[in-house]
Order: C-alpha cells, then structure tokens, then sequence
C-alpha cells in the first residue's frame, strides 16, 4: 500500500510540475515527509524534481537567461550544504514543524504575489538563489524564492519555465551530492521511476490544456493544505 501511496505522490507532482513549471516540490515534499520521514523525504524529492526539471528543459534550453541565471545558482550551490547539514542534525520533529512553516509561508508569499524590492535586480537574484539553496536542500522547497524573485523581476510564464528548469537542475543535483541517494529498495525505486515516467507523459499530454490561473492555484492550495498538516503533525510530536 505505501508504494501505490508513494507512486501515487510522485506521479501527480510530476504531472502538476511538466505542465506548470512548478508544483512538484510544493505537492509532494508534505505527504512524502510524512510517508518516509523528513531526510528520506527531501531527498527524494530532490531526486525527482531534478529528473523532471532536467527533462523540461531539454525542450526549453534555448530560452534560459544565462547571465541572470549564474547569480541565483551560484547563491544556491553556496547555501546548499547548509541545508543538508540542518536536516541532517535537527530532531525529526522539529525538522516537520520548520518544513511545514516553510512551505506554508512560501505558497502564502506566492498566492499573494508579494513585492518584495529586495528580490530586485543583481542583490535579489542573490538574495533569492540563497534562500532557495538553502529550502531545497533543507526542506526539499527552493522553487518559492525563485517565483517571487520573477514576479519581481517581471518575468512572463513564458520566461519563468525554462529558467525555473535550469535553477531546477543546478540546486538538486548539489542538494542530492550535499545528502547522498535516497535509502530505498529496487522495488521502491521502480515504482518511483516508472510513476516519473508516466506523470510526465500526462503532464505533457495536457499541457495548455489546463487554463493557466486554474492550474496555479490548484498546485498552491494543494501545497498549503500538505504545509499545513506537516506542519500541524510536527507541533504535535514536539
């Protein structure tokens, strides 16, 4: 049953992120933290979001802004280890209590579209690449920083993808380095894979299909209802 569970997590994430430019971190981070616990959890997500966001960019590398781009990941390689030493040394239940404050206050940031004037310009990519490096490789969530850093810089959706795709890359491929592989069976491993395969494959399928508002904020709300349990489960266990 846990591993139609946890199949069932990543392929809706997947789909959510292929045909979004986001959500997989977001939908998936609270029910995995609770299914395989917090470092198995953030681990694994960090796997599995950069399989997807290195597959979407195959198709969009063409329009990546390199020069923007170089500030925020180089912010994020320098906080990542941080990160993974705070998930690897806090108590579990703290750790569930800091991600699900995490992943709420970040969807409530981006539901309202906040401006924030210091995610603008060089000083903000920084700024935001820093703090992303830092919740992807300590709570499995460093997409929320970036979103604000281009509503702030005034990106289109158009422009955010590919670039939220290559930050994608770049931050979970050094998050994986900074925490080693997930501990999981072969078993487990093929069912995580095969539901990646599949949850693209519907991503792709319906791909603008989905009205673009719509999408966005199913991914957000379901993103604060899993924050909030999370974060609900680690108060109770402290």
């Amino acid at each position: 049953m846990d591993d139609l569970v946890l199949a069932g997590i990543v392929l809706f994430g997947a789909s959510l992120q292929w045909m979004t430019g986001m959500g997989f971190a977001l939908v998936a981070v609270p029910p995995l933290v609770l299914l395989l616990g917090p470092s198995e959890g953030v681990v694994l997500t960090n796997c599995a979001s950069g399989i997807i966001c290195l597959a979407g960019l195959a198709q969009g590398w063409r329009r990546v802004r390199v020069g923007a781009m170089v500030p925020l990941c180089t912010a994020a390689i320098c906080t990542v280890p941080i990160g993974a030493r705070l998930t690897a040394t806090l108590p579990e239940p703290v750790l569930m209590t800091v991600m699900g404050a995490l992943v709420t206050a970040a969807v409530l940031l981006v539901m309202y579209g906040a401006r924030v004037p210091a995610l603008r310009g060089r000083k903000g990519a920084v700024a935001a690449g820093g703090l992303g490096g830092l919740m992807n490789s300590a709570a499995g969530v460093g997409g929320p920083p970036i979103s604000l850093y281009a509503i702030n810089a005034g990106w289109t959706v158009r422009e955010f993808v590919p670039n939220a795709f290559f930050y994608g890359v770049v931050v979970n491929i050094f998050s994986v380095a900074a925490h080693g592989p997930p501990h999981l069976d072969a078993e487990r491993w093929v069912w995580v894979v095969g539901a990646l395969t599949i949850g693209m494959m519907i991503g792709r399928t319906f791909s603008g299909r989905l009205p673009e508002n719509r999408a966005r904020w199913l991914v957000l709300a379901l993103a604060l209802a899993g924050g909030m349990l999370a974060l609900g489960k680690g108060l109770w266990r402290l």
